[in-house]
C-alpha cells in the first residue's frame, strides 16, 4: 500500500480546487462496466490524499469496473471540512456519473466506495443520492457520536465538525451517517482487529439502522485489521471483490 499505485487513465476536475477532481480508470474487460466511485479516508485531514486508493481503484478496473477516485477538499485546506469535504463528495459523485461514459462506466450502475472517514462519507451519501446500486463502507467511521467518545484520530471528528456534540450537536445529527435512514442497499465490511477504526463502530450503525427500507449487511473479517480491507493483496480483497459485485449484478437463477 506504500509504493505507488498504477497511474490513473484520466484525471478530470469537478471544481476549482486544486483538490477537487477526479482519477477515471476504464475496465480491463472490453465493453462497458458498473462504475465504482471511491472515497479515500485519512480522518478528512488534507495530509492525506487519493493515491494510496489507486490500488484498490486498479484492482477493481481489473475485474470489469470503471472506477473513480475521488479527490475532495480536506480539513486544514480552504473550503474543507464540513460542510465543504460532504458537499464536494456528493459532487464528484455526480459528476463521475455525469462522465462515466467516456470511460466506459455504466452510471446506472454506480456503487459507492469508501475506506475509513471515506467510509463516512459513503455511508452518508447514501442519505443523499437515492437511486445508487449500492454503497460498500470499508472500515468505515460509521457512527460520528462514538468516534468521538472513542476520541479517533486524536479528536478528528471534532476537528471536522468543529466541535463536540454539545457545542454543534445540529452538525452531527445532520453529518452522522448512522442517523440517516436510506433505501440504498449498504454493505459495511470491518475486521475484527482494526485498531484504527474499532469494529464497534459498524456495529453501532447496523443496530440503529436496522429499521430502514432495505437492510444493512455487516461483513466481518476475523482478525482483519484496518488496512486488509483496502488492499488488494490481503487475504479478504475476494471477499471484498465478492460484495462488491453483489450489489450491482443481478442475482443467479
Amino acid at each position: 500500500m506504500s509504493a505507488p499505485a498504477p497511474p490513473a487513465d484520466g484525471r478530470v476536475p469537478y471544481g476549482e480546487s486544486a483538490s477537487q477532481f477526479v482519477d477515471f480508470r476504464f475496465p480491463a474487460a472490453p465493453g462497458v462496466g458498473p462504475l465504482a466511485v471511491m472515497i479515500h479516508g485519512g480522518f478528512w485531514r488534507a495530509k492525506f490524499d487519493l493515491l494510496t486508493a489507486g490500488h484498490l481503484c486498479a484492482a477493481l478496473a481489473g475485474a470489469g469496473f470503471a472506477t473513480a477516485n475521488v479527490e475532495y477538499r480536506r480539513v486544514g485546506e480552504p473550503g474543507g471540512g464540513w460542510p465543504g469535504t460532504v458537499e464536494d463528495v456528493k459532487q464528484a459523485v455526480q459528476f463521475a456519473r455525469l462522465h462515466a461514459a467516456r470511460f466506459r462506466g455504466d452510471p446506472h450502475r454506480t456503487i459507492v466506495l469508501g475506506h475509513s472517514a471515506g467510509g463516512h462519507l459513503a455511508l452518508w451519501l447514501a442519505g443523499e443520492i437515492a437511486d445508487l446500486a449500492g454503497v460498500v463502507a470499508l472500515a468505515p467511521v460509521a457512527s460520528l457520536r462514538l468516534a468521538w467518545e472513542f476520541r479517533l484520530g486524536s479528536g478528528a471528528v471534532a476537528e471536522f465538525l468543529q466541535g463536540s456534540p454539545a457545542e454543534v450537536p445540529g452538525r452531527y445529527q445532520a453529518a452522522d451517517p448512522a442517523r440517516r435512514p436510506s433505501a440504498v442497499p449498504r454493505v459495511l465490511i470491518h475486521g475484527t482487529a482494526d485498531e484504527i477504526v474499532p469494529i464497534e463502530l459498524s456495529r453501532e450503525y447496523v443496530r440503529l439502522r436496522q429499521g430502514d427500507p432495505v437492510p444493512v449487511k455487516l461483513v466481518e473479517l476475523p482478525a482483519g485489521d484496518h488496512f486488509d480491507v483496502a488492499d488488494p493483496q490481503s487475504r479478504f480483497h475476494e471477499t471484498v471483490i465478492r460484495e462488491i459485485r453483489s450489489l450491482c449484478e443481478p442475482p443467479a437463477l
